[in-house]
């Protein structure tokens, strides 16, 4: 059986934060917890996260309390109950209509700074909790308007269940399924050099979302014939993680190789190859890059490649 298990856990995922679900229709308490001292606040700014020591490398997540998280709240954008981490609790505040947000800073030392960017050497539990914050903020700032009848939406349940004010339709946070899938056969993995990436080297693992009535095993032996040609037998589940970027859930698959041929989409590749074990340990030799190291799509290649 094709299969190499998860040598260690995905980037954003691990959260310290209890989502404390029954809090969240409390309005009493969730009143308290606004008002609270020692209450935690996770800014978020165009979908930028609040971080401090991002330029000497060593970036922390800047959760903010008290008068620092007041001038954030009374910036007038949503926000939401988060959970409560190490009992205490956590709120997302979106500012992004202010122009610039440093001055809301007061005395905090911190920048706004691209996730994605510095995951990688984000505590574990740091990139969790900011990767949530900007997930449910960037849904709440998208969904003001009820996709039923069009009709105005109001917040409940703290922030994380959006109320049609017309027709009282619920709606919930959105999070759409993807799988991403590293294809094997015999000693080669297949790789392919994206659309989206054009001025990059980088060869990544397939992906593609999961389409309505599809299963995920289906979803990938679909998307691995439709870009790159190759069919797929067994498909093995290896790990997932959230992806906020701006609101998936990548679910990561091995997946085996029936075929050779590669015969690409050329909508959404430039190339895909089959890459041996040693191609990919030499490949800043060979001209190429791998993905990022906080994501999926590197965790599969490297436990592929150390599991031989």
């Amino acid at each position: 059986m094709l299969s190499y298990p998860a040598s260690r856990p995905n980037a954003y995922t691990g959260s310290p934060i209890d989502r404390a679900a029954l809090k969240r229709d409390d309005a009493a308490w969730i009143a308290d917890a606004l008002a609270g001292p020692d209450t935690l606040f996770a800014p978020v700014w165009r979908s930028k996260s609040l971080m401090k020591g991002v330029a000497e490398g060593r970036p922390e997540a800047l959760l903010l309390t008290g008068a620092a998280a007041g001038a954030f709240r009374m910036a007038g954008g949503p926000w939401a109950f988060l959970g409560l981490w190490q009992e205490k609790p956590v709120f997302a505040v979106d500012c992004s209509e202010a122009e610039d947000p440093l001055p809301l800073l007061s005395e905090a030392q911190g920048e706004f700074a691209d996730l994605r960017q510095v995951a990688g050497l984000l505590p574990a539990g740091d990139a969790a909790v900011l990767a949530h914050a900007r997930g449910l903020m960037h849904w709440r700032v998208r969904h003001r308007f009820c996709g039923v009848c069009g009709g105005s939406c109001e917040p409940r349940s703290a922030g994380n269940v959006m109320s049609c004010t017309q027709c009282g339709t619920q709606h919930f946070p959105r999070t759409d399924p993807a799988v991403i899938m590293l294809v094997v056969r015999g000693d080669k993995c297949l790789l392919g050099h994206s659309q989206r990436f054009p001025n990059t080297t980088m060869y990544s693992t397939l992906a593609g979302f999961v389409e309505p009535g599809e299963s995920l095993e289906e979803a990938v032996r679909r998307e691995v014939m439709e870009e790159a040609g190759v069919s797929v037998g067994g498909v093995y589940y290896h790990s997932s993680q959230p992806w906020p970027f701006p609101a998936s859930i990548m679910l990561g698959f091995h997946a085996e190789g029936l075929s050779d041929e590669i015969t690409i989409d050329a909508t959404e590749l430039r190339d895909a190859r089959w890459f041996s074990r040693d191609d990919i340990r030499r490949a800043g030799e060979l001209g190429f890059s791998l993905p990022r190291p906080d994501s999926i799509a590197r965790r599969l290649i490297v436990d592929w490649l150390e599991g031989a």
